[in-house]
């Protein structure tokens, strides 16, 4: 083909990438500008800054695990949320999603052309949970592009024949900051510090310099780390809690366990994850097994047996096609290692969530477009028509898959119906309570409970964070609280000391669970005992959607 008519082919694939990708960015900006819903942002992410102003500065919030981790990205939020504003939290995330997606541009770029790069950040940037995240206020894109910055310049660092040694301190100094940003990057910190030693002493056959130059990464990362582990080692005596509870001697008097049933690192291992998912979900140990494959297919969002999140098939089966020639093959080798690693021991580690695996995300896809490339190349290569039927085929494949993503983000969009809000058809407080069935509750307590007030929360799982008003919750949702009100239901004084000894004015309450709880724990006659006793000690002020809001009456002493 005329050299004339490639640039023209060339210029005409930029453009179109380009207009894929501003559609996407214009699609996301359009979500972000909608008030959050997202249940960890209620929870932890926005909940825990906002618990901070209203406290009017930091302080331990023991009834919440969350409290506990590492939050660089979150203190960022801090600062919209003092100005009353939770929208720019969700541009924050954002945004370390388009960084990322730089970074894998400015690889690709290098490494192949600006086709090349602008096709990573489409693969990458159109992944469905990547389109989720970008529209949240999560750290889990902070967490991203801070370990893909270490990674990336770990291998500069790497290429430049271990001569540039500001480019190891520059991954060092990111891994630190990803380590700030969520536990997950631990797993990424351990298998970037082996790769710097073993692969410098394969490479230069030099053991002890490895060793040194690994002993440097760990200690900048660890350092730039550490603030989050002292506060920890202070306020519970293990530096990495609610993580390896078993290893350390914690401190946990009042202070809450986040529950997991199966996870390494929460110390708790009564139930390994096989017996848990065959007895939950009814899996053989050869489909759990599978869960590193089945990631890729049969991820659902908000489903906890197939990992809340959704990936595209693509992002593995186009891997091997990035291994058909021999170029880049010391980057790619680190790419497919790290990457199989990092799923795999997330896999045995932790929960079974998409979102805990995506510092692996932007390597895959750095590799999926390796092996789109080289495919691509390999047809053209071949004689007429043959080559026009092969690159055809490949073109279909790839927009097959891409029409995934499409789907997905259009069922996103329709599922959240943002155009009446943004465009002011739809007030804040009815958006909110057409998406969370707790708001209407949660603006009554606004407005008209006093501003000292203290909110219990039972059947939330947490989810405060529209509550203007100091409150509380717990691991177990309010059962503990439950357990005890039931105990003491036997007389009335008792009963009146110990729910005035919790230290609330008001009680916020999911009716059903609560009622589904007593009635699976508890016989007719300790139910209707119960509320016997909580109809004289608190009333009814609001009850909507199934949520009801109790004022305690002042105790009989």
């Amino acid at each position: 083909m005329p050299i004339n008519k490639v640039s023209r082919l060339n210029i005409l694939i930029q453009i179109l990438l380009g207009m894929a990708i501003f559609f996407l960015l214009v699609t996301l900006i359009i979500l972000c500008m909608l008030p959050p819903t997202a249940t960890d942002a209620l929870i932890h992410h926005l909940a825990i800054p906002k618990l901070w102003l209203l406290n009017g500065g930091f302080y331990e919030i023991k009834w919440s695990v969350f409290s506990y981790y590492p939050m660089n990205v979150d203190l960022l939020y801090l600062i919209p949320l003092y100005f009353h504003n939770d929208i720019i939290p969700n541009f924050i995330h954002m945004g370390f999603g388009i960084a990322t997606s730089w970074l894998i541009f400015r690889y690709l770029s290098d490494k192949f052309n600006r086709v090349a790069g602008l096709l990573g950040i489409l693969v990458f940037i159109s992944t469905p949970i990547v389109l989720r995240m970008s529209t949240v206020a999560y750290v889990d894109l902070g967490l991203i592009f801070f370990t893909t910055a270490g990674i990336l310049a770990y291998l500069r660092w790497r290429s430049s024949d271990y001569n540039e040694n500001k480019w190891l301190i520059i991954s060092a100094i990111t891994m630190g900051v990803a380590l700030g940003t969520k536990y997950n990057a631990l797993v990424a910190w351990f298998l970037l510090a082996l790769a710097i030693i073993f692969f410098y002493s394969r490479d230069t056959k030099k053991q002890w310099p490895a060793i040194r130059y690994g002993a440097i990464f760990f200690v900048i990362s660890f350092l730039i780390f550490s603030p989050w582990l002292i506060k920890n080692l202070i306020l519970t005596g293990n530096p990495l809690f609610p993580l390896f509870t078993g290893f350390f001697n914690t401190n946990v008097n009042g202070i809450a366990t986040d529950g997991n049933t199966y996870s390494v690192v929460s110390g708790n291992t009564s139930m390994g994850m096989f017996k848990y998912r065959a007895m939950l979900y009814g899996e053989s140990f050869r489909e759990t097994l599978m869960i590193p494959l089945r990631f890729f297919f049969q991820g659902q969002d908000f489903s906890d047996r197939y990992f809340d999140g959704v990936l595209n098939p693509v992002l593995i089966i186009m891997v091997p096609f990035a291994f058909m020639n021999k170029s880049f093959q010391k980057d790619k080798i680190f790419f497919f290692i790290f990457s199989v690693f990092f799923i795999l021991i997330t896999f045995f580690l932790d929960e079974l969530r998409i979102r805990y695996i995506l510092p692996a995300i932007p390597i895959l896809a750095i590799l999926t477009v390796m092996g789109i490339m080289n495919v691509l190349t390999w047809s053209t290569e071949k004689a007429a028509p043959i080559k026009y039927f092969y690159t055809g085929i490949i073109l279909l494949f790839l927009v097959m898959f891409g029409a995934k993503n499409i789907m997905y983000l259009n069922n996103y969009f329709q599922k959240l119906q943002p155009i009446n809000y943004i465009c002011n058809m739809e007030t804040k407080d009815d958006y909110l309570n057409r998406h969370l069935k707790s708001y209407a509750a949660i603006s009554y307590i606004n407005k008209y409970t006093p501003p000292n007030a203290k909110i219990r929360l039972f059947f939330l799982a947490g989810r405060g964070y529209y509550l203007d008003r100091v409150y509380e919750d717990d691991s177990s949702f309010g059962m503990n609280v439950i357990r005890d009100l039931v105990a003491n239901s036997n007389y009335e004084i008792t009963f009146q000391k110990y729910l005035h000894s919790l230290g609330f004015t008001h009680l916020l309450v999911r009716k059903d669970l609560l009622l589904k709880y007593l009635h699976d724990n508890y016989s007719p006659g300790e139910v209707d005992r119960l509320f016997k006793q909580i109809r004289k000690a608190a009333e009814i002020i609001y009850e909507a959607n199934g949520y009801v809001v109790y004022k305690l009456i002042p105790s009989l002493n």
